[in-house]
């Protein structure tokens, strides 16, 4: 039998790689943060210009690592949810298709049965359009 997924199970997903997004960019922006500020005492004790070009080299690099990293942990994130998308999407799509042999092979059986309830209902719908 198909899995019956809801919208709020898509959405705890989101929130939950929402948060753990999050985190992971407060992690790597006060490691940045730790990084500027040695290379600010670095400055603050003179310590030299190649120290601080040696320095400044490292913080790009640290910063460029740290952007493919997000951008990799982002894409795998965004591929998870596609993937989870897609599963529930095909377990709706299954157990919609249940239901419609279900309907039709009631219909099959019970014709007249069937004619009277779209009848029925034809004219419930009738009545409260007419009200309108």
């Amino acid at each position: 039998m198909a899995q019956n997924i809801s919208a709020d199970d898509a959405a705890r997903d989101a929130k939950a790689a929402t948060r753990e997004a999050r985190d992971d960019l407060e992690r790597g922006a006060r490691k940045v943060g730790d990084q500027v500020r040695e290379t600010a005492r670095d400055l603050a004790d003179n310590s030299g210009a190649e120290r601080l070009r040696e320095r400044g080299a490292e913080l790009a690099d640290g910063a460029i690592a740290a952007g493919r990293e997000y951008a990799d942990k982002a894409r795998h994130e965004a591929e998870r949810l596609y993937e989870t998308g897609q599963r529930h999407a095909h377990d709706a799509a299954a157990y919609a298709e249940e239901r419609y042999d279900e309907v039709t092979e009631m219909v099959r059986r019970n014709p007249a049965q069937a004619l009277g309830i779209a009848a029925g209902i034809g004219f419930l719908v009738g009545l409260l359009v007419s009200r309108r």
